[in-house]
């Protein structure tokens, strides 16, 4: 019994090359400047400094991270990796999400000791280191926002640097009031707000990554949607076995036994399936195998 696959891998995966200049400038500025950040914040005592800092750190890993899964994405398929190592981007991403509410978690038990126990604090100092560092991550955000969109990996170092940027905007606000008004407290409070800031944003960024390791269906694609424009398609009788998945951010892939009638010949059954995935889904990396009516019966039905 003759059972046809129809195979289409016609995708094409971000521009890694554009990618890596992004990142790689969006690094040396995060890592220039998260010194002067440490340095300032051992000078001046803040924790809101120490703490922007220390996101910085998280930051400069993370892009370095997320420069190394680019590089190893582009290696290509091998007979034990057939997919290659596009899944190290979600990887990264997975780890970014993490080290983000781990830094979070840091920030909190510092801050609770120091609403007890406000330490002085040098505010106009910290003003200044704090503006500065506002500047550079301004300058990331705008190096890496043109690319955001192309992988989940490349939006989680964006992410790292927004979040780095409100933690210096947070700290802005902090050393104006106690400059102003000696309120030493807003120091820690503001680094709550930074910390809950973070875990915010991290969220979304860990969710996603889970959903694409766990091969779940891609967010804006209905399964049930996808199954009956397949069965819409003519001579197609039934479908069964149907997967939707994504093997990296913006990489779908489908794969579907169709029990098919007589009539249209496979090989145009095929391309029409093909079509209409791909202009309903944008869905192009697909695998359809082919059934006959009589073998539906024998076939356990998903």
């Amino acid at each position: 019994m003759d059972h046809d696959k129809a195979h289409s891998h016609s995708h094409e995966h971000g521009r890694p090359s554009s990618s890596k200049r992004r990142l790689t400038l969006t690094l040396l500025l995060s890592g220039g400047y998260m010194i002067a950040e440490v340095v300032g914040g051992l000078i001046t005592n803040s924790l809101a400094l120490l703490a922007d800092a220390g996101h910085m750190l998280a930051d400069v890993a993370a892009l370095g991270l997320t420069l190394f899964a680019v590089w190893i994405a582009e290696r290509p398929p091998t007979s034990k990796r057939t997919f290659g190592y596009y899944r190290a981007e979600i990887l990264a991403a997975l780890f970014n999400g993490a080290t983000l509410i781990a830094i979070s978690i840091s920030i909190f038990i510092e801050a609770y000791h120091r609403l007890w126990q406000p330490p002085e604090i040098r505010g106009g100092l910290m003003m200044g280191i704090a503006c500065g560092g506002l500047i550079v991550n301004i300058l990331g955000l705008w190096i890496l926002g043109t690319g955001r969109g192309e992988n989940l990996n490349l939006h989680g170092a964006w992410l790292h640097v927004l979040t780095d940027a409100l933690g210096s905007v947070g700290a802005i606000l902090a050393a104006i009031l106690i400059w102003a008004f000696g309120w030493l407290w807003a120091d820690p409070m503001t680094s709550i707000l930074i910390g809950m800031l973070v875990i915010f944003s991290s969220w979304r960024l860990l969710a996603e990554s889970v959903s694409v390791l766990m091969e779940s269906a891609p967010s804006g694609i209905d399964v049930d949607e996808v199954r009956s424009v397949i069965r819409a398609v003519p001579g197609v009788s039934s479908v069964h076995d149907l997967h939707v998945w994504s093997i990296t951010s913006g990489m779908n892939s489908l794969s579907a036994h169709v029990v098919a009638e007589d009539d249209p010949p496979q090989a145009i059954l095929l391309s029409q399936i093909g079509a209409v995935l791909h202009e309903r889904f944008g869905i192009d990396h697909v695998t359809i195998q082919i059934e006959p009516t009589d073998f539906e019966e024998h076939t356990a039905h998903v």
